[in-house]
């Protein structure tokens, strides 16, 4: 489990990481009454709110953005496991802090999040919506960035004002737009179904088959949710694979390649190249 805490003007970043070969549970509280908005990246936990002897569950969070008031009786449980790992990016502000927000935030809170700003019980929900693919590879790069000291909280603060922006915007379109939780299942149950089997993947057709809806639905749902087209997704996965299994694993190049569905050795080394910008071979 990794975790983060940042503070940048009124709101505190909180940042968790977490994978693990056994099922575990994390809990999480906050110490006093937050208005939050939780941005869930590659991984795809599941998540239990639990607050006044009520229950509510995500069984798939990967893509989505949930927004909610809890005070300190309000219990977040995320469930990881192998196939399911933690990557969340929660932005939150307590409610005694909302009118000294930068940039007209405190504004756009109370008009489109007016139910978290006036909160009737422990635990209020707002809305809950896919990320857009600019959300999603913003959200992305709070995990992967490499920066110390003062650059990282200039690439916070940066990053944060991107990210709020998209998703106010998002909002102001989206307002009274619900989650179709069994269509986002679905596209999540077509990923998992992909990195399972990156040697032998199903076609298109095959894949959109298995999940229960037809293939031009599982292209538009697939890059609204992943940022990418399904077959360059399968890509990249596989080049990520590969490079583990060179780095960390000692295979051979021509092992690696086999591994992950490449016949030829040289379509994989171009493949490698284009991706990480140097051979296999300079791993």
């Amino acid at each position: 489990m990794n975790r983060e805490i940042i503070d940048i003007n009124d709101y505190t970043i909180l940042l968790e990481e977490a994978s693990s070969d056994k099922s575990l549970v994390d809990s999480c509280f906050f110490d006093e009454p937050v208005i939050a908005i939780a941005f869930y990246g590659a991984g795809d936990v599941g998540l239990k709110v639990k607050f006044d002897g009520k229950d509510k569950e995500f069984h798939h969070t990967k893509g989505i953005v949930l927004s909610f008031y809890a005070d300190s009786k309000v219990e977040f449980e995320h469930y990881v496991s192998r196939l399911k790992p933690l990557q969340c990016l929660v932005i939150a502000t307590t409610v005694r802090n909302i009118n000294k927000l930068p940039n007209g935030e405190s504004q756009f809170l109370e008009k489109f999040l007016h139910q978290l700003v006036h909160p009737k019980d422990h635990y209020v929900e707002g809305p809950v919506f896919n990320m857009s693919p600019e959300m999603f590879h913003l959200v992305e790069q709070f995990f992967s960035n490499t920066y110390h000291g003062e650059i990282k909280m200039m690439f916070y603060k940066s990053h944060i004002a991107a990210l709020l922006s998209h998703y106010f915007a998002q909002l102001a379109v989206q307002h009274k737009t619900t989650l179709d939780t069994s269509l986002l299942e679905k596209v999540n149950l077509a990923q998992e179904i992909l990195v399972s089997d990156l040697e032998n993947p199903p076609s298109l057709t095959e894949l959109a088959h298995k999940i229960g809806i037809n293939t031009n639905k599982l292209k538009i749902e697939f890059k609204a949710q992943f940022g990418v087209p399904v077959f360059k997704y399968l890509q990249n996965e596989r080049l990520k694979k590969a490079y583990n299994l060179i780095k960390n694993e000692q295979n051979t190049i021509q092992e690696a390649a086999w591994a992950v569905g490449y016949d030829s050795l040289g379509s994989f080394s171009n493949a490698f190249e284009k991706k990480f910008g140097y051979r296999p071979s300079q791993v």
